[in-house]
């Protein structure tokens, strides 16, 4: 069967469309903003979503998205909660991918095979576990390719062609890029050497490449919409959040209007 995933970096592909890919913690700055601001990202343009699940000690995200955390955290948001938000922004959209990016933590307490069969039932399409490298993934992969969920992994600048080949042979989906050394939000992207990896990533990866870390504005997605199949965008949203916490009915349609501007930029550029 054909995953969610799968199915629309087709009909990307087909239209000779970038993927637009927004990040935001679940439950940042509370519950009631997550589901309407899905569907306003969607309605902006995003082609997938990847949702923050979070945790007490993350290790990849920067200090702008572990702010976020720590809100959704004191709102109560853990795993099931997650789980529920996606439940219900899937009554109102059958159709586009939801990957949760978190820890294995989680995960682990809940166990490998109730996670997969509860994030299915709930309509989630993949997974993005950063502490889950291949070596120790095993049961985690078999577990949600027995309910038809991919698993995506983390490439990053570091990664030389045994590792690239290594992911290859156990990602589903898609794999994603990290384009700078360091954690999200950090940095500028260099736009060489972005491109020069993510040649070598296709030589070795016959999956659609998202690159995401320190892309802020639109002039910088439209760049990167040239070399990826993929830009995914976090820190830029999750900061616009933390600005409007105490506005919260400002956030869905703010941040529709931003990535609304880098749809925009991506298309333009891909067009030419």
């Amino acid at each position: 069967m054909t995953s969610r995933i799968a199915a629309r970096f087709a009909a990307c592909r087909a239209r000779r469309r970038t993927a637009l890919i927004p990040f935001v913690t679940a439950g940042d700055p509370s519950p009631a903003t997550t589901v309407p601001l899905l569907h306003a990202l969607v309605a902006a343009g995003a082609d997938l979503l990847e949702l923050g699940v979070p945790f007490s000690d993350p290790i990849a995200d920067g200090p702008v998205i572990q702010r976020a955390t720590e809100r959704a955290l004191a709102q109560g948001i853990g795993l099931s909660e997650v789980l529920a938000l996606v439940a219900a922004f899937r009554r109102d959209d059958p159709n586009t991918p939801v990957v949760l990016m978190g820890y294995l933590n989680p995960v682990e307490r809940l166990g490998y095979a109730r996670f997969a069969a509860a994030a299915r039932a709930a309509g989630v399409d993949g997974a993005l576990i950063v502490d889950a490298p291949p070596e120790e993934s095993a049961a985690l992969a078999a577990a949600l390719r027995a309910q038809a969920l991919d698993l995506v992994y983390l490439l990053a600048p570091t990664s030389d062609g045994e590792r690239i080949a290594r992911i290859g042979a156990v990602a589903t989906g898609f794999v994603y890029y990290v384009s700078i050394k360091g954690v999200t939000g950090a940095a500028q992207p260099e736009l060489d050497a972005v491109a020069a990896k993510v040649a070598e990533i296709r030589a070795r990866i016959d999956l659609p490449v998202g690159v995401g870390f320190g892309i802020h504005d639109a002039a910088t997605a439209a760049q990167v919409a040239r070399i990826a199949d993929a830009v995914i965008v976090g820190s830029a949203l999750v900061r616009r959040i933390e600005a409007l916490v105490a506005v919260p009915e400002r956030i869905a349609p703010e941040l529709g209007a931003f990535l609304g501007e880098l749809r925009q930029a991506i298309d333009r550029a891909t067009s030419a």
